[in-house]
């Protein structure tokens, strides 16, 4: 059955999900030639269907060899991506939460419409408004070259995401005034950045970040400046007029470049830069992310083992897994950079925030699927919260689970997730945040 509302730039015809929730995809929220920055979208005349979702930013091809699977239904690719899905109980009078994901990928893979990121269960379970936006990625997004792009284009994307947010809202049954921003990795990344920008003030009231690699920080002026040189150098012609093909084969060449030991890296290729509008440098902005901390309730927290599902499997790293005397080093390596790249500088910020009168809460999730290699790695906590069942039917990290855990425990974690979009308060007896306090464990 269709649904039709009148938001942005005209009507939107939209559908009714089978349980009951009415869907709008591909609604554009903004427009954006390459390499500049985002404007509003134009208006259009009529009905505009929005039954199907929208193209996603180009990308190199998903891994199929990766911790989550491949996605059942791999999106169009295409440069004007800057469209959103909102999922409603109803499009009507009612005041409610809305929540805003921000997808993960390293700044340079993911995309609303992957089958992992559906918020039905939330809109469902919790009478929420989910909201999920495209931002431009890789070197689209995020390639910093004077006198080409600015650099942080995808970050300016989320802002214009947020701000068709706040104005319609209202339109699909949303309270414009209680908006929750979360994301995961890179997506929880951008919202430390989102932080600290006064742009950004009043968009969002609360926040929830999932693994967050903080550890990555951002881009310098000398990483950035390299990261250009090597783009032009493996583009070979202007980034301006090149085919969208070869951008990618070009940003592929960039990221393999720039890997260190591992396929690792200190900084990504492609990520938000210092000293970029509007990002402050380096050092502000590590100042800064707190500096509406009073204003802005903060859920943060990392699985136990994030870098299980960056290492484990890997050439050399799985030789040594088959050894006791080696595995427990590889262990210890990994539990290493988990603390460094995640662990300790999440709870960093938590405690920045904290002292700066914010109201944070803070958690570490452990749990593992018996057959899994990956442990409780990064991505393991999203079949709880997004997704179904088909979705993540061939999901590597979920080897030996019965979906019906799957289910039984995220209707606990979900319930946290979406209490603390209402009331700013994960659950009943969840200390607030404390430096000397260990995370709350999940689940």
């Amino acid at each position: 059955m269709d649904t039709v509302v009148v938001a942005g730039g005209g009507k939107l015809r939209g559908f009714v999900t089978g349980d009951g929730l009415a869907e709008f995809r591909g609604v554009p929220f903004a427009r954006a030639p390459r390499f500049a920055p985002p404007e509003p979208a134009e208006p259009w005349t009529g009905v505009r269907d929005a039954t199907r979702h929208g193209p996603v930013s180009p990308q190199p091809p998903v891994r199929p060899d990766g911790v989550l699977g491949v996605p059942a239904d791999l999106p169009e690719q295409d440069e004007e991506c800057l469209n959103l899905t909102v999922v409603t109980p109803a499009a009507d009078d009612r005041k409610r939460p809305v929540m805003v994901w921000l997808h993960g990928g390293a700044y340079v893979t993911g995309a609303n419409s992957f089958g992992f990121y559906g918020g039905h269960r939330l809109a469902a379970e919790g009478d929420v408004v989910f909201v999920a936006p495209n931002y431009r990625l890789g070197a689209l997004g995020y390639l910093h070259l004077p006198g080409v792009s600015p650099g942080n284009l995808g970050l300016l994307d989320q802002l214009a995401a947020l701000r068709w947010v706040r104005d319609n809202a209202a339109a699909f049954g949303g309270d414009p005034d209680d908006v929750t921003v979360f994301g995961q990795s890179a997506g929880a990344h951008s919202i430390a950045c989102l932080m600290a920008l006064p742009q950004a003030r009043g968009l969002f009231r609360r926040a929830i970040l999932q693994s967050a690699p903080l550890g990555l920080r951002l881009a310098g002026a000398r990483t950035a400046a390299r990261t250009a040189r090597l783009f032009t150098a493996a583009l070979g012609t202007d980034p301006r007029t090149a085919p969208t093909a070869e951008i990618l084969r070009a940003q592929v060449a960039t990221v393999v470049r720039a890997a260190g030991p591992g396929g690792l890296y200190s900084v990504p290729p492609f990520c938000p830069v210092a000293d970029a509008p509007p990002l402050p440098s380096v050092s502000q902005w590590l100042s800064q992310r707190a500096r509406f901390a009073p204003e802005v309730d903060v859920l943060i927290g990392t699985t136990a083992a994030e870098m299980n599902s960056f290492l484990t499997g890997k050439p050399g790293i799985a030789q040594l897994d088959r050894f006791p005397l080696t595995a427990r080093a590889t262990a210890a390596v990994k539990a290493g950079v988990t603390r460094w790249m995640f662990a300790g500088p999440s709870r960093a910020f938590a405690d920045q925030l904290a002292a700066r009168g914010g109201r944070v809460y803070s958690y570490v999730f452990d749990w593992a699927a018996p057959e899994s290699a990956f442990g409780a790695g990064h991505c393991i906590e999203l079949p709880f919260l997004l997704g179904d069942e088909a979705a993540w039917r061939d999901a590597p990290m979920l080897a030996g689970a019965e979906w019906s855990t799957v289910t039984r425990t995220g209707r606990t974690l979900r319930a946290a997730w979406l209490s603390f979009a209402r009331t700013g308060t994960p659950e009943p007896g969840w200390p607030r945040h404390a430096p000397k306090r260990a995370p709350h464990r999940l689940p």
